[in-house]
């Protein structure tokens, strides 16, 4: 059986040789070609149960061109490891033929991509306006940054703390009753382009704020009593990449000197343990840590931001999809943070919170042991600066959908994450330091 196996892998690999050829010949750039046709694309869904299958997993990727969505990498699997991850259509009944030859446990998450990225558009409030329950593009964000501020003025501001590597403007909102020495609160959304309902997040939690302010107790105390700095999207364009270009794009657009390969993976790029564990050195990887931490205009600007306020802002939440997770440091380390004891207690009675709504469960813990090591992380580096309570949310869900999630999700995501989010601020607003 397993000489079988092995020959059918290298039959299956042979056959895949052109393929190769094509590779070489455009380093790579074959990887991220535009506008690419969905249809008939798989996600498939795979437990490793010792070596020798993750070591199948490993020479797929390896010769044929495959999109790990959870984890992130192929090197970060690991057995007994949950692996989500899509195939082009004219591989995929090849990568099941091969799945099933391993004995490998399996499941197809979604059997035909594109028809799954037509279903994701089924909100009731289709309109080409601003709409909280609906995925928004750049220019609709962007309008709408300044429409808040300038009808919510005792409320929102809005600045720029930068321009991305295209040179979009990246609009930060200031939320909170004005004051004398406030703290502050930081809060992101957008970090990897395709994960939609994290900029979905952002402009609720900013819509609940102006909403009920003067009516919700908790919102109003934390509105009077600390200021929340909110950006959006932090990779504009990658975002804008994926409504004009391919919608499964995850990190920046900036350009890789001696490579066709374009854009890092922000959440990779930040002075924390830098291009150590489960980060590349490879432009065309999807987690590729780029040339120097900060590399990319957005992470620099991002960074040079909290820098400048570090003696105010007293939190940093980063909302990225999917998993249903609540993370605190450390991803680059397996060691603990010195407050972790009470990192974890948070973490729990937010989860709490949030699954008191839907029922909706999250996995809370430190990165590395909870999930898999990450180096050049946001969060990381936010507590490295000394900003004690940095949470990392991974929204819905668990890979039904994964990056697809349809948009009638939108509002139910956002209220249970709006609870976590309100405890987690509450909580710092009770334990100043």
């Amino acid at each position: 059986m397993q000489h079988r196996r092995t020959e059918n892998l290298v039959v299956f690999f042979f056959k895949k040789m052109w393929v190769f050829l094509v590779l070489i010949g455009t380093a790579a750039v074959s990887a991220h070609l535009q506008d690419l046709a969905f249809d008939g694309q798989k996600v498939f869904r795979v437990i490793p149960q010792n070596d020798e299958q993750v070591e199948i997993i490993n020479s797929l990727a390896s010769n044929i061109q495959i999109d790990f969505w959870q984890p992130d990498s192929v090197t970060l699997v690991r057995p007994n490891m949950q692996v989500d991850f899509r195939v082009e259509a004219e591989e995929s009944s090849e990568v099941e033929d091969l799945l099933k030859e391993s004995g490998m446990e399996y499941r197809v998450l979604i059997d035909n991509l594109q028809a799954a990225l037509n279903a994701q558009f089924d909100s009731k409030a289709r309109t080409t306006r601003h709409g909280y329950e609906k995925y928004n593009n750049w220019e609709t964000i962007a309008a709408w940054t300044a429409d808040i501020a300038a009808q919510n003025p005792d409320l929102v501001s809005r600045s720029v703390i930068g321009k991305t590597h295209e040179g979009r403007p990246m609009y930060l909102l200031k939320m909170g009753k004005s004051g004398p020495n406030k703290k502050a609160i930081f809060m992101d959304c957008g970090f990897h382009a395709r994960e939609w309902i994290s900029p979905a997040f952002c402009q609720w939690f900013v819509k609940e704020a102006v909403e009920t302010y003067g009516k919700d107790t908790v919102m109003t105390t934390l509105l009077n009593s600390l200021d929340f700095y909110v950006l959006p999207v932090v990779n504009i364009d990658g975002y804008v990449y994926t409504w004009t270009n391919n919608r499964m794009w995850r990190k920046t657009r900036s350009k890789n000197a001696g490579s066709l390969c374009t854009g890092t993976d922000p959440n990779r790029n930040f002075n924390a343990g830098w291009c150590t564990l489960g980060a590349s050195k490879n432009p065309c990887d999807p987690t590729y840590c780029g040339s120097a931490p900060e590399s990319e205009k957005e992470t620099k600007a991002l960074a040079d931001f909290i820098r400048e306020h570090l003696s105010t802002i007293k939190a940093y939440l980063t909302i990225h999809s999917y998993s249903q997770l609540l993370l605190f440091p450390y991803s680059y380390t397996y060691k603990l943070p010195s407050n972790s004891e009470e990192l974890n207690s948070i973490a729990q009675a937010a989860s709490k919170q949030l699954a008191s709504l839907y029922n909706t469960k999250y996995t809370y813990g430190p990165g590395a042991t909870t999930i898999y090591p990450a180096a050049g992380g946001s969060d990381d580096w936010a507590y490295d600066q000394g900003i004690k309570y940095s949470f990392t949310f991974e929204l819905r869900d668990t890979g039904r959908y994964g990056f697809i999630l349809p948009e009638s999700q939108i509002k139910p995501t956002c209220e249970e994450t709006l609870l976590a989010v309100k405890y987690i601020a509450n909580y710092v607003l009770e334990h100043m330091y």
